[in-house]
């Protein structure tokens, strides 16, 4: 039961409203309010009850966006008016979703809350892509990164050299902006510049599409789609037999 006065941190998954959880369409048919990201599609929003209120709470990467610290405020200020609070935020809250420091805000300030899971785009958006993030045949291991930090910069306390050659593959997050400078880096470290890699755009949606290209050819690539996921290694092979999902992209390419 969401209660009035707490807060729901909930994970709308990779982007068809069929992903979430059972909890998180429970909490859509119970909150007075829900704050929203900018990846949350129409459809999921309109799960929830007419009367329900919608505040918008998206960030975008070089558009104006609302401050973390303002939407953690807003948070417990729609709490603390005895509010049943639904934040709904793109994929799992915990994975790169900044869903830990709105937690500790809400602890902060003595608000209960609750954590709901959801489908990362890193894991959900590449299996409507055909990619497994793991294969035993390929890979026992992979990173999971973000493409910038806070300032928008690409992360300086990423130890790229290791990261090169830790795990066969990597997926990042919000990477597509400085996918030059990434691929470089990891080049650089020693990375093959034949690897495979794959950028799935507007995953899980009817409007998804992917590019595929290489590690050395990759900074080559102009007006990608975004929201996208980039996965890095063997994995992507593997869309050529199980390429299962046809969304509306696709049906306009290929009739």
């Amino acid at each position: 039961m969401l209660e009035p006065g707490t807060v729901w941190l909930v994970g709308a998954g990779p982007g068809g409203p069929g992903l979430v959880s059972l909890l998180a369409y429970h909490a859509l048919g119970q909150a007075d309010v829900i704050v929203h990201d900018a990846l949350v599609s129409s459809e999921l929003l309109a799960m929830a009850p007419r009367r329900t209120q919608r505040l918008f709470a998206g960030k975008r990467g070089g558009k104006p966006s609302p401050k973390q610290a303002d939407i953690s405020l807003q948070l417990i200020e729609l709490a603390r008016s005895g509010k049943r609070v639904l934040r709904l935020k793109g994929g799992d809250p915990f994975m790169f979703g900044r869903g830990g420091e709105e937690a500790g805000a809400l602890t902060r300030a003595g608000i209960a809350f609750r954590i709901v899971p959801g489908i990362s785009s890193g894991l959900g958006g590449l299996a409507y892509a055909g990619i497994p993030v793991t294969h035993r045949d390929t890979n026992h291991a992979v990173i999971f990164l973000t493409g910038h930090d806070e300032s928008g910069a690409v992360p300086g306390s990423v130890d790229w050299p290791a990261v090169a050659k830790a795990a066969p593959v990597i997926v990042m997050f919000m990477a597509v902006k400085h996918l030059g400078s990434i691929t470089h880096k990891l080049l650089d470290a020693g990375r093959d510049g034949a690897d495979r890699v794959a950028i799935v755009s507007h995953a899980a949606t009817p409007h998804q599409s992917i590019i595929e290209t290489t590690l050395a050819e990759a900074h080559l690539l102009t007006d990608v789609p975004t929201p996208a996921i980039v996965v890095l290694g063997p994995v992507s092979a593997y869309r050529q037999s199980l390429d299962w999902y046809v969304g509306e992209a696709r049906r306009h390419v290929f009739g």
